[in-house]
């Protein structure tokens, strides 16, 4: 059974931002972990030929974020993408034809999967606007679970359920540990995402367990506490970098009833 919740009582804001170009620097090569030098695409732009349900590493790319990477050029309107957008919501690009597509998770930008025949027509610099509902989410009958970045319309079509015994039941296809958990620790948890190092599998939008981590107020090692979260970006070369998960549940390990299924991604509530 699909938990409770306090759906009712969200207002929807809606919020601007454009697709951001990719940026470099000068010198153009970075340096990986294993002190090799590389120049590939990564962050910013509108990165095609990559969805939600495809493989979220093997890619020659950096820090890759499928999709458009949306941003405000305005520092106070662009904290506000990123703390109120949540996973799920509708996104308009603004123009003649208006296609849609809709948030799968946070990164440097909030991270938008559009479809392909789309996507090719978008540029940087055109503009978008979000649905952004889902902060504030509750689920009534599992006070012990905090809720993170999820509209409440796609929480019915994840595999998330009332267990019989009380927990909240969630399906994973993966589970990590805490040695693996790398840049974002320490970081708001409604704000870009956590990078897992040494992950070489996964499918952007997968479902993720994240053992011995407490996102309820940031994100840090605590034992005993769960975070789940759904792969928001790709490949990363940086050393104590990786693919991300954006967080959409958290508190203590107890509180929840975990199914292993390599299926369990986000894409199939699209």
């Amino acid at each position: 059974m699909t938990p409770r919740t306090n759906a009712d009582r969200l207002p929807a804001q809606m919020l601007l931002g454009e697709v951001c170009p990719p940026t470099g620097d000068r010198f153009g090569y970075r340096v990986d972990g294993d002190g090799t030098a590389f120049l590939l695409p990564g962050m910013g732009g509108v990165t095609l030929g990559v969805r939600v349900g495809d493989p979220a590493t093997g890619h020659a790319a950096d820090h890759l974020e499928p999709g458009l990477s949306v941003w405000h050029p305005d520092p106070a309107a662009n904290h506000a993408l990123q703390y109120l957008t949540c996973v799920g919501n509708e996104v308009t690009v603004l123009g003649a034809r208006r296609p849609t597509g809709r948030v799968y998770g946070q990164h440097a930008y909030v991270l938008v999967d559009l479809a392909e025949s789309d996507a090719v027509d978008v540029a940087p610099g055109d503009r978008v606007a979000i649905r952004a509902r889902g902060q504030g989410l509750r689920l009534l009958d599992h006070p012990d679970v905090v809720v993170k970045n999820l509209d409440p319309d796609l929480l019915p079509r994840l595999p998330v359920a009332t267990a019989p015994d009380g927990r909240l039941r969630v399906s994973v296809a993966a589970r990590i540990a805490p040695a693996a958990v790398g840049a974002g620790t320490g970081m708001a948890s409604e704000y870009a995402n956590t990078d897992l190092m040494g992950v070489r599998s996964g499918r952007i939008g997968d479902l993720v367990a994240l053992e011995d981590q407490d996102h309820r107020f940031g994100r840090g090692y605590r034992a005993g506490y769960l975070a789940v979260g759904a792969l928001s970006t790709g490949d990363c070369r940086l050393f104590g970098h990786g693919p991300g998960p954006t967080t959409l549940f958290t508190g203590p390990i107890e509180a929840f009833d975990l199914v292993d299924d390599l299926g369990a991604n986000i894409g199939a509530g699209w």
